[in-house]
């Protein structure tokens, strides 16, 4: 046993680290397995205060987003995309080897990792079989968790919580902070619950540039909470969270412009989400949920030979059948309409080559 082994915190020896897009596959042309906007932008950056430290958190930033999600600048805080935001709730609010956290399965993966990294408890509720809240669960297993996760649009799923169901939980939970991540939004803006925060002190909302605002190599992202958590969170963030170049590039993605862009994209890619389910609806492949993402989930026979079948044709998507409820499932990011093209085709090809 090296040293390294020998000193590691004793909860780490079994930790099994999330299997990010691109830590678990390379190679390929066509990247549909990240849920990464396939649009690209240029942006302007002044290079001349690189030699200081960025500022903690950037005023220029933080009322952008606050301009554009409805908020106030005190409630926002930015970090490095919104997993980092996941890792400062449990590090501010969970004491290792006391407290839990709450997540609902299929769900995000980094609610857990985080968690355990950090020695917190997870308390798992599954969600129903429609993939919805199972409320009497929730609140049957909630009293000793500090934070409950709950992802709308749901990813790996794609679909929406109830709202209904959500205000339920804030209603009783009222000793945790329920935490909802928000990072697909976009796609189904009227969904979101930000306009709570004035109602609920227990709310936090989670958001993130990196889907449709086609900034996942920025890293950046948002937690959106009443003033008092705010100021809880940044005790335990970094000095020098964003980098300067970062902020440049969120702040002009921002701009009235930038929105309109965004709004342009998500149109298009609704437009060739539906293609894709479209073009798919004959092949023996079932649609999980009704998606309001950026991405498809599909149930099928045998995942494994098609994931390797999209593979040698260059195409990368994701098998999620190691979640919960989820075997035999995969799960395609609605790319351009040049790579939406190749995966149909290479679908079809397959599924015509083993019938």
């Amino acid at each position: 046993m090296s040293l390294a082994e020998q000193l590691q915190r004793p909860h780490l020896k079994t930790l099994v680290p999330y299997a990010s897009a691109r830590r678990s596959m390379s190679g390929g042309s066509v990247w549909l397995n990240a849920n990464e906007s396939p649009y690209a932008y240029d942006y302007a950056l002044d290079c001349s205060q690189l030699n200081r430290y960025p500022a903690f958190q950037s005023q220029t930033l933080n009322q952008a987003y606050a301009d554009y999600a409805g908020v106030t600048a005190d409630q926002v805080l930015s970090c490095r995309g919104s997993d980092e935001a996941i890792e400062l709730l449990i590090k501010a609010f969970c004491e290792p080897k006391q407290d839990s956290v709450l997540i609902c399965p299929p769900t995000y993966g980094m609610y857990a990792i985080s968690a355990q990294t950090h020695g917190a408890a997870v308390t798992t509720v599954p969600l129903t079989s429609s993939y919805q809240l199972d409320l009497d669960g929730i609140k049957e297993r909630c009293a000793d968790a500090r934070l409950i996760f709950l992802c709308s649009p749901s990813n790996p799923v794609g679909n929406r919580l109830a709202q209904d169901d959500i205000e339920a939980v804030l209603n009783f939970a009222t000793t945790s902070l329920v935490v909802v991540d928000e990072a697909y939004i976009e796609f189904c803006a009227e969904a979101s619950v930000i306009d709570w925060l004035a109602k609920y002190p227990n709310l936090v909302v989670l958001r993130t540039l990196s889907k449709a605002f086609a900034l996942a190599g920025a890293r950046c992202g948002f937690a959106l909470a009443n003033q008092d958590v705010i100021a809880v969170l940044q005790k335990v963030l970094a000095p020098y969270p964003l980098p300067d170049l970062t902020v440049q590039v969120a702040s002009q993605a921002l701009s009235s412009e930038g929105i309109k862009r965004v709004q342009a994209d998500v149109k298009r890619t609704i437009d060739q989400r539906q293609r894709i389910r479209a073009e798919l609806d004959a092949l023996p492949m079932a649609l999980v949920a009704d998606s309001e993402t950026n991405f498809l989930l599909y149930r099928v026979a045998d995942a494994e030979p098609l994931m390797q079948a999209m593979q040698q044709d260059g195409i990368l998507i994701r098998n999620q059948s190691a979640q919960l409820g989820l075997s035999n499932t995969i799960r395609i990011s609605v790319g351009d309409e040049r790579e939406n093209t190749l995966v149909i085709d290479a679908l079809k090809r397959f599924f015509g080559e083993n019938q």
